[in-house]
């Protein structure tokens, strides 16, 4: 399982310009610069704090923007409106919502930007669907009730909700946390299958396990700054009860960031 090549050349999907970014007016993330292209698989690690999920909120207009720019295939965020080219799994969320739905009812969420209001879905439609069904292999379970499935097999039904949209972006924050080994290693298999056809995923994760042969870069975040920005097999080790090359809980060789929460 490996990533392909990435073209250095090739267009920006996401870009922060010195960028800060914060809630209520006070700052996570201060001056950051950072671009990720087309076709790459970043993984943005760090400790509770550091501001990783405030670094991809802020590009989602999920988190303010207090100083500098980002931009979407190369358009200012705050002019940005093709947002059915993003798909966006958040963190901690489940596919359980308050009404019982079943899987492919969830699934056809992602469907609502590409249809005006009131406008019924079409065979294109139902076709994206399919397609996001079969890539996350919840076909045979598309007429389940969600409540019925593991929380593994939940942030698959995310997962495919997010690809229904037919994204050139994929976005995960902490997409594996709090499932099993077996689930994680699917969602592997989900993300190479993506990665092949093209698409550029950023995930935001506190531990790699599975898919970090995927990966083309790993970004470590701490207080709000970038800390290393290249191979994962280069990166600092996390001084943890869980080192992120190590899902098993084995010990990292050579701590050289301290860290104390992996969620944040």
């Amino acid at each position: 399982m490996t990533s392909p090549p990435v073209d250095v050349d090739a267009p920006a999907v996401l870009e922060w310009d010195h960028a800060s970014i914060g809630y209520a007016g006070r700052p996570a993330v201060e001056g950051l610069s950072l671009t990720v292209r087309r076709g790459e698989v970043v993984g943005l690690l760090g400790p509770n704090g550091s501001g990783k999920s405030t670094l991809v909120r802020g590009a989602l207009g999920l988190a303010e923007l207090l100083g500098g720019s980002v931009r979407l295939f190369g358009v200012d965020r705050r002019r940005f409106r093709q947002w059915r080219r993003i798909g966006y799994v958040p963190q901690r969320q489940t596919a359980i919502g308050g009404v019982p739905s079943t899987v492919r009812e969830v699934v056809s969420g992602g469907r609502l930007t590409h249809l005006r209001p009131w406008q019924r879905p079409g065979p294109q439609d139902t076709a994206a669907i399919a397609r996001a069904l079969a890539s996350v292999d919840l076909t045979d379970r598309a007429k389940v009730p969600v409540v019925r499935l593991s929380g593994g097999q939940q942030r698959r039904v995310l997962i495919a909700r997010a690809l229904a949209t037919e994204p050139d972006l994929l976005v995960l924050d902490e997409p594996t946390a709090g499932v099993d080994q077996a689930s994680q290693e699917s969602l592997a298999a989900t993300l190479e299958r993506l990665v092949a056809g093209g698409m550029t995923v950023v995930l935001v994760t506190h531990e790699l396990g599975a898919v970090e042969p995927l990966f083309t870069r790993a970004v470590v975040l701490r207080d709000g700054a970038v800390v290393h920005d290249g191979a994962c097999t280069s990166a600092p080790v996390l001084d943890t009860d869980d080192d992120w090359r190590h899902p098993h809980g084995e010990p990292p060789a050579r701590p050289t960031i301290g860290l104390t929460g992996m969620s944040g």
